[in-house]
């Protein structure tokens, strides 16, 4: 939790890496085909929650934290290991990144937080994840007695979940980084599924956890990029240019093409012969998923190309009875 020590608010964000690995691929992307762009974030509560005061307080006070985060060289070494799409190009410009706190803007008004990030799409683009994780552990740890006396037996109930689904076959990971009730709890939760989910835990989308629990850090891209890049080249056919300018960035790896930006059949007037080949995987984030895999399925059939070679990856609310 964000606990205080002598009047002194504890970082809750302890290692640059304590992030979605999609962030580290976009941000090599963007600085490599669209260095310079100015962009902003803006935070939106899409629940009831209430803030207030002490919370806001909490939270400057993990912004400056941030600040004095940096790239260790055990980092580097297990970015370029199990990450070498990133490339020494990358990793070494990652060394000597910082957060700057003057790119975040916080206020509470009427019991709502107000936050924006602005800046250049390459340095502001890591604050998303890092910034939600610590709004919900500074939450958390600022509410009301209910809020912060919660308890429930994360591990039994995670190992639980990871052997049902290792039992029934299914391929998993993990990605609660931004919901994360705390780091603490990410870092447990990680380490229960990969003891009862054994080969069938693929990672974890943290690159943090994955280092300390020696799994494989996941992830490829997210709405961001798709989105980021239709202001930059065009609305229409913006799926067709984010995926060449990823694919012009990493090469053939990274190959899962996110399919719901703006809508799936947008997508696949986009994921032509060629994108469709290139790609070795489509990811489901909304939607039905059954009817989205008859498309995929019927899609790839009308390109000659075999659906048995291709995977989709599920990823919209899923939970382990889904």
């Amino acid at each position: 939790m964000a606990a205080r020590k002598k009047g002194k608010t504890m970082p809750v964000i302890l290692s640059l890496t304590d992030n979605d690995l999609y962030k580290f691929t976009m941000q090599k992307a963007v600085l490599d085909r669209f260095p310079g762009v100015k962009v902003k974030y803006r935070f939106t509560n899409r629940g009831e929650h209430k803030f207030n005061s002490d919370f806001l307080a909490n939270l400057n006070a993990q912004i400056g934290h941030m600040s004095q985060l940096r790239l260790t060289t055990d980092e580097s070494r297990f970015l370029l290991k199990t990450c070498p799409f990133l490339g020494d190009q990358y990793v070494n410009w990652l060394s000597s990144y910082q957060f700057d706190p003057s790119e975040v803007s916080t206020k509470v008004v009427n019991d709502q937080l107000e936050l924006e990030i602005s800046g250049l799409w390459e340095r502001t683009i890591l604050w998303e994840v890092p910034l939600m994780a610590a709004i919900s552990e500074c939450y958390f740890a600022e509410g009301d007695s209910e809020r912060k006396n919660f308890h429930y037996n994360y591990e039994p109930a995670t190992y639980r979940k990871g052997d049902t689904l290792a039992r029934v076959g299914v391929k998993f990971s993990d990605f609660g980084t931004r919901r994360r009730r705390s780091a603490a709890i990410q870092n447990l939760v990680v380490a229960a599924l990969k003891q009862s989910g054994k080969d069938h835990f693929v990672g974890t989308s943290n690159v943090h956890f994955a280092r300390l629990n020696d799994v494989r850090p996941i992830g490829t891209m997210a709405h961001e990029w798709i989105m980021g890049v239709s202001a930059l080249e065009s609305l229409r056919h913006a799926n067709r240019y984010a995926m060449y300018h990823w694919s012009q960035s990493f090469k053939g790896d990274l190959g899962t093409a996110l399919t719901d930006t703006f809508g799936q059949f947008a997508f696949w007037g986009d994921f032509d012969g060629y994108y469709a080949r290139l790609f070795d995987s489509v990811r489901h984030d909304s939607g039905d998923p059954i009817n989205f895999g008859d498309n995929v399925i019927a899609h790839y059939r009308k390109l000659g190309i075999d659906p048995m070679h291709k995977t989709i990856i599920f990823s919209d609310g899923l939970d382990v009875q889904k």
